[in-house]
């Protein structure tokens, strides 16, 4: 048997669906509203998939979209014992090839009535994918899991559990396609 309502219960319920309306009809965002969404890229099918469920949100907020490519240190090992060897001019390739495709990417994927950017940065992609996050102030990060198991996951580690588990912001992680 449904509990019927005292009126006053009723009227409250009426006022606060007013408010609601008045707010959003004043420019003010609804309490998950946000404005830019980070969307990690390494070319992948995996991240571009992501990508593709970014679009829609962004769409749905009105938000900008910012994708963003990390670049990890080439590090050689060295003969003769002189250590590790950092070769720049690797990293400055790889540098310039993605934001080249990050580029293309935007123009292939994004339709021109969502505000895309893009950036490159080189280090650790976990924490640099968290400080882009950071100094862009995002709402949101829609990031791909690789879908790595068992010993490979434990060797590897996940670039999206850590971006999860340390993020100050939503993280939206999107699952490879399961294969039918």
């Amino acid at each position: 048997m449904k509990k019927k309502r005292s009126a006053p219960q009723r009227k409250l319920v009426r006022k606060t669906g007013r408010r609601r309306a008045a707010a959003s009809r004043s420019g003010q965002r609804d309490a998950i509203g946000f404005r830019s969404i980070l969307v990690p890229i390494d070319f992948s099918a995996h991240s571009k998939n992501a990508l593709k469920y970014a679009v829609p949100i962004a769409e749905k907020f009105r938000a900008a979209l910012h994708l963003v490519y990390v670049v990890e240190p080439t590090i050689y090992p060295a003969d003769l014992g002189f250590g590790q060897v950092v070769l720049p001019g690797v990293e400055d390739e790889l540098r310039e090839k993605g934001a080249e495709e990050l580029e293309a990417l935007i123009e292939r994927e994004i339709p021109r009535r969502v505000r895309a950017s893009c950036s490159v940065r080189t280090g650790n992609p976990h924490q640099e994918i968290l400080r882009e996050a950071k100094d862009r102030e995002v709402g949101m990060i829609v990031v791909a899991t690789h879908g790595h198991s068992g010993v490979e996951h434990m060797l590897f580690g996940s670039t999206a559990d850590r971006i999860v588990r340390n993020a100050k912001c939503p993280v939206l992680t999107v699952r490879p396609e399961v294969e039918k």
